[in-house]
Parts: structure tokens; C-alpha cells; sequence
């Protein structure tokens, strides 16, 4: 018999000594290296990501407060997808299996049709590119409003970025001066200057035990026009980079202490956002998507 992977079927792409996995469920990133150096957190082909490693996190990110949340004055009940803490998180598709649209040596391409879920009645098709080249992964998502109504909509992204040595000794270099205070079930209770705080890392210093799941915005882009996030190893002799296009204006970063295992404080999730947490019911950054609308975004990790 047939041993079916929690996480479906496994897409392997390769290029210019990169090489990731691409999962079927979820079209979560499962695992990227270069030159058999691991840049992010993997996990293995017959179990579930653990702490949503890798997964993409659609149609919002991070957490919406007791899963409630007013639209177009709509009162809307999103499922309490974390009942530890009474809230929806992370959106839909995380669970859903996406079907393959294209794919080559060096790129794959997935496709999903979301349908009206409980607290969520619209259509959204998404389609997700991971390509490797010599510059490392690029990812792009692109979500359009197949339905008839206007729809909310935020973008995420969830990997865990590794230097292969203990998060302690790894140097972080995060160019945001502002982050958010969240309460006890990581719901934003208000916003600090990073200036003077143990979350300033616009210069590049030892996380050491600080502990993050922490929202971070004013963020600063290179010339390039990206914002860079990296970490290196203590003696700087390798690291890796997390980079966000426009339209990216939040970063989540989660230090893992509450995973289990050796997934506990194994990396650094660094995760690409579109708006905040609940932002569904702040309204903050939050798209607003009309039929036939649609919006795209680019992110990628390279070797350092």
C-alpha cells in the first residue's frame, strides 16, 4: 500500500546549488538548502509542519481576535482555529491541498480556488511561484477576487530561517523601528519606537534569549527597494536573508520557545505580512478586493 505524506505530494525543485521542497498541502515551503547547507527549519516528509513551518498564510495572516470581525457593517464568526487562545489564526488555505499549474527543474507553480468558509463568504483564487536561480528563492503569490462581493484580504508567509547553530549565538539584523506589544493571546495591545528597546536590531547584534513573537513595522528598504532581514552565524562566516517586496509593510518574528522538541528555538521565523495581527478587526492595512481584482507578492531567502 501506498504511504500518502501528511502534506501531500512533494515538489522538488533545483538551481545554482539551491534546492527546496514544495508541498501539495498547504503549497508550503517544507525544505530549502544551498549546497546542502539548510537555510530554513525543515521538518519530515511524513509529518505535519510543526509550528506552521513553511506554510503560506491566506486569506490573512497571523491572528484575528476571537475569530469576530465587522465587514461592509457584516458582523462575521471566523472558526477558533487556535482554541488555547480563542482565535482564528493563520487563514485557510494552510490545510488545503493546491494543484499543480506548472513546473521545471528549477520552478514549480500551484493553484487554489478557495470557496466561501464559515465567516468568509467570497471566492479567491491563488496561485504561488517558487523559482531558484543564482540569487536564491523567489516567491511570488498572487490572489484574485473570483467572487461577486468585495473581499478583505491579507497576505503571509511563515518560514523559520537557520544558521545551523543555536539561536542564542546567531546575530539578527532587522531593519524595523517600530514594533507591537501583544497581549496574552498575541492580540496587538498597542505600539513602541524600537529606539531604546531589547527589539532594536536595525544594527546587527546577538538575539541571545530574548524571547519573539512580536509584530514589526517602519520597516527601511535597501536601493534595491526591498527590506532585508538577516541572520548570521556569531563569526559571521555564513548566514541567511529573508527579503519582502512593496506591499509587505509588516514582519512577524517568532523566537519558537512555545514548539517542543528540537523545533524549539531551532530558527528564526521571519514571516512576510501584508497587515498586522487582526487586522480583520482593526481594519489596519487590510485589502480591500473587488470582483475581478487581484494582488501580487514577492518575497525570498538566499544564502549569505
Amino acid at each position: 500500500m501506498t504511504t500518502i505524506a501528511p502534506t501531500g505530494v512533494q515538489h522538488v525543485i533545483a538551481a545554482d546549488g539551491y534546492e527546496a521542497v514544495v508541498t501539495e498541502v498547504g503549497a508550503g515551503l517544507r525544505a530549502l538548502t544551498f549546497e546542502d547547507r539548510p537555510l530554513i527549519v525543515d521538518y519530515p516528509e511524513d509529518r505535519q509542519p510543526p509550528g506552521s513551518a513553511g506554510v503560506l498564510l491566506l486569506p490573512w495572516p497571523n491572528r484575528v481576535d476571537g475569530g469576530r470581525y465587522t465587514f461592509d457593517g457584516q458582523e462575521r464568526q471566523l472558526a477558533l482555529t487556535e482554541p488555547k487562545y480563542m482565535n482564528a489564526a493563520h487563514g485557510f488555505t494552510r490545510t488545503l491541498p493546491w494543484r499543480l499549474v506548472s513546473g521545471d527543474e528549477a520552478s514549480v507553480t500551484l493553484g487554489l480556488r478557495l470557496f466561501p468558509q464559515a465567516g468568509y463568504p467570497h471566492i479567491l483564487d491563488f496561485t504561488v511561484t517558487y523559482a531558484l536561480g543564482a540569487s536564491g528563492l523567489r516567491v511570488e503569490l498572487t490572489a484574485a477576487n473570483a467572487g461577486g462581493t468585495d473581499a478583505p484580504y491579507g497576505f503571509g508567509a511563515h518560514p523559520y530561517l537557520t544558521v545551523g547553530e543555536p539561536l542564542e549565538s546567531a546575530v539578527l539584523e532587522l531593519p524595523a523601528g517600530r514594533w507591537l506589544q501583544v497581549d496574552e493571546r498575541k492580540i496587538p495591545v498597542g505600539g513602541s519606537d524600537v529606539e531604546g528597546t531589547a527589539y532594536d536590531f536595525r544594527t546587527a547584534r546577538p538575539i541571545d534569549d530574548l524571547a519573539l513573537d512580536t509584530p514589526f513595522t517602519d520597516l527601511t528598504r535597501e536601493k534595491d527597494g526591498l527590506v532585508h532581514v538577516r541572520l548570521t552565524t556569531a563569526d559571521g562566516s555564513r548566514g541567511v536573508e529573508l527579503w519582502a517586496g512593496e506591499g509587505v509593510p509588516w514582519l512577524q518574528l517568532f523566537t519558537g520557545d512555545s514548539l517542543t522538541g528540537p523545533y524549539r528555538r531551532a530558527g528564526l521565523a521571519v514571516e512576510p505580512m501584508s497587515c498586522p495581527p487582526n487586522a480583520f478587526g482593526t481594519g489596519e492595512d487590510v485589502i480591500r478586493l473587488g470582483p475581478g481584482d487581484q494582488v501580487t507578492h514577492h518575497w525570498g531567502i538566499a544564502a549569505l
